[in-house]
This record gives C-alpha cells, sequence and structure tokens, in this order.
C-alpha cells in the first residue's frame, strides 16, 4: 500500500479543508477590507440626515430604519473581524442604548488610517501603542470639554436639552413632539433618587391607526386588548396574577373513564363544573377584583368569573406579566387557586380606555412605588412605527445616562473636532513612531462631523477647515449646520445641541478596542464549516406523473 505524501507547510498539520491567512497581506489588510465594508453601510445612516436602509431578514421580515444597531444586528455578519464590530455596538447597545452607529463608522475610520501607515511600512505594533497613547489622552481631554450639564432630573426643560438630541437624529423634525412625551414619561417614573431610573418602567405600545401626532402618554399600563369578562372596570382592586390557563385541570398523562350510563355521565361532567366553580369563588373570595392571566381562558371558567363580578385579563407576554407583577407587587402563581394575602398585588385602577379604534385595558397606579407609564405610539404603517419605537428607546436610554453622569458635551460634531484638534497639537510633541498612531486617530475623530456634512450634502471639506478655524479661536462648541444653505457652521450650546458624556465616552473606548483587536491579528485560520454535501432538493417531488 502506498503511503500518501503530506503536503507542504502549515496545512499538513491541518485536515484538509482548513484555510490558513497570514502576514499583513493576507490577515490584516483583507480583515481591514471587510471592515470598510460594513463601515459604508451604517456610514451614510449617521445623523438627522441618514438614510434609510431596507433590510429583509431571514424570516422575510422587512425592516425600514436608520437605527445602527437593528440594521447589522438584521444582517447577520459572519465574517470574523467584523464580527468584533458588531458585538461591540452591541454591547454600547445593551449598556447605553445610543451611540451604536458611532462605534462601527470610528472604528471603521481608525483601521482605515492604520491600513495607509502599514502601507508606509509601520509595524502593527507601532500602530497600536500609538492608537493606544492616543485613546488614552482622548479620554482625558473628554472629561475636561463638558460643556454643560443636566443639574436637575426631575425639571422637563433639564432633561428636553438632551432627548431632543438624541430622537433629532432619528426622527428629525419630529423631536420637539416626541421628546415632550419622553421627557413627561421619565418624569411620571422618575424615583427619589435620579440614578436608580430604570427604562424598563417605561413601555411602549404601538396602535396603527391616526398619526404620529396622536402619540400619547398614558399614566399606567397599557395592553391593547380588552378584557375577557363582562366586567371592564375595577377601582381599589386587589389583583391575582397566573402563569397557568384559566380553565379545567387536564392530567399530565391520558386517562380512560367508563361511563355506565347518562346519570353517570351527568354527574361526571357536574363534578368538573363544581370544582371549576369552587376555585373561582375561592379567588372571589380571597378579595381578588381582577384576574390576570398569561394562558388561555376557558368558557366555563370565564361563565364563573362574570358570575362573581371578576375582571379578566388575557396578557399572553411573558415580560409584560412579569412587568405587571412589579407595578402591582403581586406573585405570579402557576396552579389555579385561591392565591394568599401576600401573593396578590393591588392596582388603583383597572379600566378598559378607547385609543383610536382600538379598545385597550390600562392599570393604572397613583401610587409613587410602584408607577410605570406608557408611551401609546400611533401611525399609519407598521414600519414607521416600529421606527418610531427605536428613536423613543434610545430617548429614554439616554436619560437613564445622564440620570448617572450628568455632563453633556457640545453635539453637531463639536466635540470630535476638539478631541482632533487637541489631539494634533499632542502628536507634534510626542517623540519617535506614537506620533504617527496619534496624529491618525486624530484625523479618524474627523469621520463624524464630517459624516454629518455629505449625509446633509454639504461640501465635508470646507465645513472641516472651517470648524477647525473656528476651534482655533476658542469656539470649542463650533459644530455642522445641517440646515445651512453655504456650508455653514453653528454654536452647539447655543441651539441645544448636545451628547451625553456617558454614552461617548464608552463608545470610543470600545470602538477603538475593537480596532486594536482587529489590528493585533496576524494569522486566521479557518476550518472547513461542519455538514456534509447539501441535498439535492426535487422541487416535483409531490407530482404525479
Amino acid at each position: 500500500m502506498a503511503m500518501k505524501i503530506p503536503k507542504s507547510g502549515f496545512t499538513q498539520l491541518l485536515k484538509d479543508g482548513y484555510k490558513h491567512l497570514q502576514g499583513v497581506d493576507e490577515a490584516v489588510l483583507r480583515n481591514i477590507a471587510a471592515i470598510k465594508e460594513l463601515t459604508q453601510i451604517t456610514r451614510t445612516s449617521l445623523g438627522p440626515n441618514g438614510r434609510n436602509k431596507m433590510v429583509i431578514n431571514h424570516l422575510e421580515k422587512l425592516f425600514v430604519t436608520n437605527d445602527a444597531a437593528t440594521i447589522i444586528k438584521e444582517l447577520e455578519v459572519i465574517h470574523p473581524a467584523a464580527k468584533l464590530l458588531v458585538m461591540a455596538s452591541q454591547q454600547q447597545e445593551a449598556e447605553m442604548g445610543d451611540a451604536t452607529n458611532l462605534i462601527i463608522v470610528f472604528a471603521g475610520e481608525l483601521l482605515q488610517h492604520a491600513e495607509y501607515l502599514l502601507k508606509m511600512g509601520l509595524h502593527p505594533s507601532d500602530i497600536i501603542e500609538g492608537y493606544r497613547a492616543a485613546s488614552k489622552s482622548c479620554l482625558e481631554i473628554l472629561e475636561q470639554i463638558s460643556v454643560e450639564s443636566v443639574k436637575n432630573p426631575n425639571n422637563e426643560a433639564d432633561l428636553l436639552k438632551i432627548v431632543n438630541t438624541a430622537i433629532a437624529s432619528k426622527q428629525y423634525g419630529y423631536e420637539d413632539l416626541l421628546s415632550k412625551h419622553v421627557v413627561e414619561a421619565a418624569l411620571t417614573v422618575m424615583p427619589k433618587n435620579p440614578s436608580n431610573f430604570n427604562v424598563d418602567s417605561i413601555r411602549v405600545v404601538k396602535i396603527l391607526g391616526g398619526s404620529i401626532h396622536d402619540t400619547k402618554v398614558v399614566k399606567g399600563m397599557v395592553f391593547g386588548r380588552e378584557p375577557e369578562s363582562v366586567v371592564t372596570k375595577a377601582t381599589k382592586a386587589k389583583v391575582a396574577i397566573f402563569t397557568c390557563p384559566l380553565d379545567v385541570a387536564l392530567t399530565e398523562t391520558k386517562g380512560t373513564v367508563l361511563i355506565h350510563n347518562a346519570n353517570e355521565m351527568l354527574n361526571f361532567s357536574k363534578g368538573e363544573e363544581s370544582k371549576l366553580e369552587e376555585v373561582i369563588r375561592e379567588i372571589a373570595d380571597s378579595g381578588a377584583k381582577v384576574i390576570v392571566t398569561g394562558s388561555g381562558i376557558g368558557e366555563l371558567a370565564l361563565h364563573f368569573a362574570n358570575r362573581y363580578n371578576l375582571l379578566v385579563v388575557k396578557i399572553l407576554s411573558k415580560f409584560d406579566l412579569r412587568r405587571l407583577c412589579r407595578v402591582t407587587g403581586a406573585t405570579a402563581l402557576t396552579r389555579l387557586g385561591a392565591p394568599m394575602a401576600e401573593e396578590m398585588g393591588y392596582c388603583e385602577i383597572v379600566e378598559t380606555v378607547e385609543i383610536g379604534s382600538d379598545r385597550c385595558t390600562v392599570f393604572r397606579q397613583e401610587d409613587e412605588a410602584t408607577k410605570t407609564a406608557t408611551i401609546v405610539i400611533r401611525g399609519g404603517t407598521q414600519n414607521s412605527i416600529d421606527d418610531i419605537e427605536r428613536a423613543i428607546d434610545d430617548g429614554v436610554n439616554v436619560i437613564k445616562a445622564v440620570a448617572k453622569d450628568s455632563r453633556l458635551l457640545a453635539g453637531a460634531g463639536a466635540s470630535e473636532i476638539e478631541l482632533a484638534r487637541q489631539l494634533q497639537i499632542l502628536s507634534e510633541k510626542t517623540p519617535g513612531l506614537n506620533q504617527y498612531g496619534i496624529k491618525k486617530f486624530a484625523e479618524a475623530l474627523e469621520v463624524i462631523p464630517r459624516t454629518l456634512a455629505e449625509n446633509a450634502g454639504l461640501d465635508s471639506t470646507e465645513v472641516i477647515s472651517k470648524l477647525y478655524a473656528a476651534h482655533a479661536q476658542g469656539q470649542s462648541a463650533a459644530g455642522v449646520d445641517i440646515e445651512s444653505e453655504d456650508n455653514g457652521i453653528l454654536d452647539a450650546k447655543a441651539k441645544g445641541i448636545f451628547d451625553a458624556l456617558a454614552a461617548k465616552r464608552f463608545a470610543l473606548k470600545l470602538a477603538t478596542h475593537a480596532a486594536l483587536t482587529v489590528l493585533s491579528v496576524d494569522q486566521i485560520i479557518m476550518s472547513k464549516p461542519a455538514g456534509g454535501p447539501k441535498v439535492k432538493e426535487n422541487k416535483d417531488w409531490d407530482e404525479d406523473d
């Protein structure tokens, strides 16, 4: 038997099908090229004039949005280097809920400038060292260039300053309308210590019909369905919440009942009835006026609930059920039966209201400890309502960020230009090869004002030069004027355009970290994907001939 001669090189160590790429040209530059492609997708969606993307996912669901977090979540990126960026932006979304696009655009720009330095002959280690030094200085400068702060998180005018900008980047033109609703909802649920503000206390309910101007805030929880029972209103009610169906209990195993005559048949069904009536009566006797179930409701159970004047609501979302438990102070029970006193919740008003043509159930509390607010969004199409929800989500998250760290930066690209200007001064004083990395880091920061100008149809080169000139004269709040006809600039502080310092700091840190991780890779070793050959599809398998 002849021996198989192994292939020469690194691949002889591995099974067939492995791919191996190494060196600057094969590994690093390929990774940068892939990230550049991803950056190009989201970059045009940055800022108030950002374009929408139409994404159809694997389930054929359509998304029309300029929200970077949603776009990359639905794109299902599989390239390993681009995935690092996706994970960084998802972390930003989870932590801050805003500035996800900043991470992708900035990290992409950092890597593009690194590509230039690599081609000029710099070693990746020198670039990494320079970027690391620049990042450290950048975060130190960021702490010093705060221009404003939210002095009192319980003050409407203070919160509007920051919410307006966050919503304008998603719903330009409707920012005043939506930010008023977001701030009203936030102030309704703001705890005594604002740093404990919980974004879960603000819910969003989407009801088709009407227009964005019909959007309103309801103090309490709103569910987009009416009660199942005849009773539609209860005040100062005790609430029993069940996760199990409100119906005759079924056994785990199948059983056979042998019935000999009609009397036995009658007694059998009567036994079921009396057992269910006993359970509903026990719930009513315990003082509960409202029953909430997370599953189905049987006809017979509903009949007895109506007889005992109980209001029955079906809520199929377990997250909403959990939220309602928190609002009312109830414990969700997994078994059907009379709840104990400590397992029941309390709600001031449970009523049915009509919003548009839909009848909704509202759980409203007047008490401070268990407050929730619901923003009811109206709109003509499902996509527009979904996009408004994303804008509101950004607004709520930015309130959470400023409740913990009240400092604000000048928006409209002003803080980025200021950082770039100060880093360029630093690079000129830095000896050695690090200065190139610091200089390119500063140039990468220009991408934000440049993109804002390009998306607004302005001449970005002229706008950037005007911004540098203004910042050199001490106007540290000068930013891009997207409404200008002649490539103008504006005072972001005077116009009330602000960014949360906490969100920007976190984004810059994550973007730099992701870029450095990609640059520090020098080999890519990929195994063959699991799974055998694809089975041939026979499309006419059900044809008779």
